[in-house]
């Protein structure tokens, strides 16, 4: 049995200029955490997200003065923009006018079916899908009364009680999420959704919490279900800077083997026959490799015993000695350096693997280093 599992075969949809469901890859989504109406402040932190990873930003939408401002927003950033609507529908329809890539809006709480029938026609006069957007905490009374409770089955109902309405007026450009804060919930929901409709998913883990916990809620629900092939859009709800959800959102992509590119960087978890900080040494790596476009496998290992093996897959890395490192490619040890020296000569080395230049390929030594 293949891991990750065949793609489930979703409805394409596109979000701007971004391919959603059919064979397009997963995408990385983030919300800002500005005040919307802040032109400047949300363009900012929008471009921050996409110099991180981010392929499409969503922006809540409070009140008319933020939907009257959606189109400054969009004209100043390089990814699509989707417009976050509570209870009034009317912020949906001028965050159309103002040509934003899509609507996203939470079936519990948007009112009447005509209002709904009403934006439908609008989105599809202008080519912008729709997110349904469902919520736990924020389900249909009756559903809560029927089900006893916010569980997957009424997520789903709802998603599809509101999918029925869109379909009704001749609506198909949909996307669809149902978001608990519970892990197995969620799961459950959107396995029940993937068997019951082929419009493209939106993951997430909702409320995830803090960094660490939050990291790893939404790593269990997101990739079970990526692991099975469902879903194809994902996004990271942590109590932090949005930054930190698209990180976390690109490293799970990399690793179930979903997302290519840039830096793959393992290390070793240390122990007492480490003679370096491997800590110290990898989060430094990390940092000055960060925005790298090509791809690279770099490895940061505590000691010449099991490092160049258990990395053998890197492109480059480095292992610790007694007062020197290590420096290997593909397994094979090419050399020593001196340990001052030596975290320049793996981002140097690693940056030529990048830029694809051919003195790493090759097996050229670089000056610092000494041949064993």
């Amino acid at each position: 049995m293949s891991f990750p599992a065949p793609r489930r075969k979703s409805r394409a949809i596109k979000v701007g200029w971004v391919p959603i469901g059919g064979d397009a890859p997963v995408v990385v989504q983030s919300m800002t955490t500005t005040d919307t109406r802040d032109v400047e402040a949300t363009v900012q932190q929008i471009r921050t997200l996409q110099a991180t990873g981010c392929d499409i930003a969503r922006v809540a939408v409070p009140d008319m003065a933020a939907a009257k401002v959606l189109q400054q927003i969009k004209m100043g950033i390089g990814i699509p923009l989707i417009a976050d609507i509570h209870f009034d529908y009317r912020l949906a329809l001028e965050a159309v006018r103002q040509g934003v890539d899509c609507i996203r809006y939470n079936p519990g709480n948007i009112g009447a079916r005509e209002r709904v029938a009403t934006l439908a026609d609008a989105c599809r006069d202008k080519g912008i899908p729709i997110r349904i957007g469902v919520n736990a905490g924020s389900l249909e009374k009756d559903l809560l009364r029927q089900h006893d409770g916010p569980k997957a089955e009424a997520l789903v109902e709802s998603a599809l009680r509101h999918v029925a309405c869109l379909e009704a007026v001749s609506f198909h450009d949909i996307k669809i999420s149902v978001k608990a804060a519970d892990v197995p919930t969620m799961v459950e929901a959107y396995r029940m959704l993937a068997a019951r409709c082929d419009y493209p998913l939106h993951l997430g883990v909702t409320e995830a919490g803090t960094l660490l916990p939050g990291t790893v809620k939404s790593s269990a629900g997101i990739g079970i279900l990526l692991g099975e092939g469902i879903g194809d859009t994902i996004r990271v709800s942590l109590a932090v800077d949005p930054v930190e959800e698209v990180k976390v959102g690109l490293a799970l992509l990399k690793a179930l083997g979903l997302r290519k590119g840039g830096l793959n960087l393992v290390a070793c978890p240390s122990c007492g026959r480490a003679r370096v900080d491997v800590f110290q040494v990898a989060a430094r790596v990390e940092e000055r490799l960060r925005s790298v476009k090509g791809d690279v496998h770099v490895a940061v290992m505590g000691c010449e015993v099991n490092g160049p093996g258990e990395a053998r897959e890197a492109d480059v890395g480095i292992a610790g000695g007694p007062g020197y490192y290590l420096l290997f490619r593909k397994g094979q040890i090419v050399g020593k350096v001196a340990q001052d020296a030596a975290e320049e000569v793996l981002v140097q080395e690693a940056l030529k693997i990048a830029l694809g230049e051919d003195g790493a390929s090759t097996g050229e030594v670089p000056a610092q280093v000494t041949c064993p």
